[in-house]
């Protein structure tokens, strides 16, 4: 899926890359037309630098002094032209090719093959858009991540008070985020009842990886399964989109499974949601599951195979104290 992920952001790049030599071919009719004698200049121009190579491959040995005589009549031309444009009001640069990114020339990449910063930026574009994170995650992240609003007070059976709960639970995350490229099999289930940053802290992981460069998916368990029942049955074999959100279910660097519990349970939803969950961890795709269910309320809604493997592959996280929707 990353293959094809790349794939498609650099057929935009060809795009970029035909945009700009199309308008370069513009400009150059449009300064032909005007001044005939650029055009015979660029054909000189063109024809001088060829016999570069040929008298390179006519002697290799010995070619320098009629290198060193192409050249010098290179740059000869290149200042007749630099006249010609200047007399008729034509800026110099006019008719370079001119790329959205001058870096890599709309490529993507810079000469010595690594991923040019514009590349790197255009796939944490897409893998935003692709999150279904775009907006909430300018809010919700580590930076703005607010301890004090846990309750510093004991919590009715916990050894914990709210907040060194949530610390704890906050370096962990950090922690997930830090090692997240490493092959250590590490995956979370955050559990507990509502309104305790469940969901906030799903989004500050997920905005941490993102910007890494990561595709991170996330999909609250009603949704997946609405994908998963469109594929089964068919309903999205003309639609490219569904396709593609099946695939990245199973594929995505991360998929964070929202509201586990709050989908229909029946038989297909137990089976869909084993399977996906044990692909990519047969995969070593890493995933984080939130639900306001306790362990055992998962126990008696679930197959025993899907208690088994979350609750054996997950680190559970408890999430516990007062509901912070009520704190001002």
């Amino acid at each position: 899926m990353y293959k094809k992920f790349i794939k498609d952001i650099l057929k935009e790049y060809e795009k970029k890359r035909d945009r700009a030599i199309g308008d370069q071919e513009k400009r150059k009719k449009e300064v032909y037309s005007k001044v005939p004698e650029i055009k015979e200049i660029d054909k000189t121009i063109t024809n001088t630098g060829l016999l570069i190579s040929k008298e390179l491959l006519k002697n290799p040995d010995n070619y320098e002094d009629k290198l060193k005589e192409i050249k010098d009549k290179m740059e000869v031309l290149k200042r007749k032209k630099a006249i010609l444009m200047t007399e008729n009001n034509i800026p110099l640069e006019y008719l370079d090719i001119n790329y959205t990114c001058n870096q890599c020339k709309d490529t993507g990449f810079l000469e010595n093959g690594k991923k040019c910063n514009c590349l790197k930026q255009s796939l944490i574009n897409k893998s935003y858009k692709m999150s279904n994170l775009n907006h909430v995650l300018e809010k919700e992240n580590f930076h703005s991540f607010d301890i004090s609003i846990f309750s510093p007070e004991p919590f009715e059976g916990e050894k914990l008070t709210p907040r060194e709960n949530i610390m704890e639970i906050s370096s962990i995350c950090e922690g997930f985020v830090h090692n997240f490229n490493i092959d250590n099999e590490e995956n979370l289930l955050f559990y507990g009842t509502t309104g305790l940053g469940k969901t906030f802290m799903c989004n500050c992981i997920a905005k941490a990886l993102l910007d890494k460069g990561n595709i991170v998916i996330y999909q609250t368990a009603f949704k997946i399964l609405e994908i998963l029942g469109d594929r089964k049955f068919g309903k999205d074999k003309k639609n490219k989109l569904n396709a593609s959100e099946y695939d990245l279910l199973f594929d995505a660097d991360l998929l964070i499974i929202d509201d586990l519990g709050t989908e229909l349970t029946n038989s297909f939803t137990n089976t869909e949601i084993f399977n996906i969950v044990n692909s990519r961890l047969i995969k070593g795709k890493k995933t984080i599951i939130s639900t306001n269910l306790s362990p055992m309320e998962i126990a008696n809604t679930y197959t025993d195979r899907i208690f088994s493997r979350i609750f054996s592959k997950f680190t559970a996280l408890k999430f516990y104290g007062p509901d912070l929707r009520w704190e001002s």
